[in-house]
């Protein structure tokens, strides 16, 4: 008979204590006490976890009548702005239907998303929400073993086999310089995110970069050193508007970003438009109460939310699904036109 819980497919607890030289009670103290086992055991152990995929099953416990209710998602940033219009209209939907949210965040980071995905599959979670295409090569074998319905949000690619909800950043990027091109700037730069994880902002970039090529224009992207956005910002504008030929416009990979730019440059005596125009990513809350207010994207966050939890509800049974509906999940986003641009 095979090592893997019959009909889960999953690896056990004594497969890895075979694979890794060691007793299933060492195994079970790795994850219960590791303060217990040595760093020579506990290295052993880590290597053997990963190459069988090893999801402890916490809901084997107390828990287990109650895991069946819960849907796990993992954000990058709880604290941003940017999701929390998301993970409330998800929770929302989900609540209707009496199941509840269990959220972690990545900070940006595959490694912490990969960590958070092992923890929750180890609960038995009724469906995993994930965000963007992006994974590391661990969490992409984890969600395609995964036993339960999978949604990948904030992002579009059709040719994944988990369902999507979102948009395509690339489109975003070509927008935002179509948008600058109509308004006659030729000079237009690109900030990045300053935070390396976010590899959405690069699509953005990517895009920008493509329309830029299409229109005959330099394409000028600024990677900012600094980690906090609103110094990262003031780091891009004093760069690109103190050249000799400054930019004429940026765009930037988010509204805080944009803010933090457009700050440092009116207070070093800057105009805006007049001097160069701002486009940002995201319309934050404060976007429209700068002065001046800051042109920007609106991204589908609630949207994403309510598309995303009805694909979960419908994959588990509780909603029926009325024909065709991957196309549907493809959704809009709004150029707000203020201001700064």
């Amino acid at each position: 008979m095979s090592g893997k819980r019959k009909g889960l497919g999953r690896a056990t607890v004594h497969d890895v204590a075979k694979l890794a030289g060691v007793s299933s009670i060492t195994v079970s103290r790795y994850f219960k006490q590791p303060e217990i086992v040595s760093e020579a055991l506990r290295d052993r152990i880590a290597e053997a976890v990963a190459a069988l995929d090893y999801l402890p099953n916490h809901a084997a416990g107390g828990l287990a009548s109650t895991r069946g209710r819960v849907v796990a998602m993992v954000i990058p940033n709880i604290s941003g702005p940017i999701f929390a219009n998301t993970i409330q209209s998800f929770s929302d939907e989900l609540n209707q239907h009496g199941y509840q949210l269990l959220l972690a965040s990545s900070y940006f980071s595959m490694e912490k998303e990969e960590s958070a995905v092992r923890a929750f599959l180890g609960w038995s979670p009724a469906a995993l929400v994930l965000t963007s295409q992006y994974h590391s090569e661990g969490t992409e074998r984890l969600i395609a073993k995964a036993a339960m319905p999978v949604v990948e949000t904030w992002d579009y690619v059709p040719e994944r086999k988990p369902v999507q909800v979102g948009f395509s950043h690339v489109e975003v990027g070509r927008q935002s310089v179509e948008y600058l091109h109509g308004k006659g700037y030729k000079r237009i730069a690109y900030v990045q995110n300053s935070l390396i994880g976010d590899l959405s902002a690069l699509d953005r970039r990517d895009g920008y970069i493509s329309r830029m090529n299409e229109y005959g224009l330099e394409p000028w992207v600024f990677v900012p050193t600094q980690a906090d956005p609103f110094e990262a910002g003031r780091q891009a504008v004093n760069s690109l508007l103190l050249r000799q030929r400054p930019a004429e416009a940026i765009v930037f990979a988010n509204d805080n970003l944009a803010a933090g730019g457009m700050l440092a440059g009116l207070r070093a005596g800057k105009r805006f438009p007049e001097d160069c125009a701002i486009f940002g990513f995201g319309n934050y809350a404060f976007s429209e109460m700068l002065l001046p207010s800051l042109t920007t994207i609106r991204s589908p966050a609630r949207e994403i939310g309510e598309v995303a939890a009805l694909r979960v509800l419908q994959a588990l049974g509780e909603v029926p699904a009325d024909g065709p509906v991957q196309h549907l999940n493809l959704l809009d986003c709004e150029l707000i036109a203020r201001e700064s641009a």
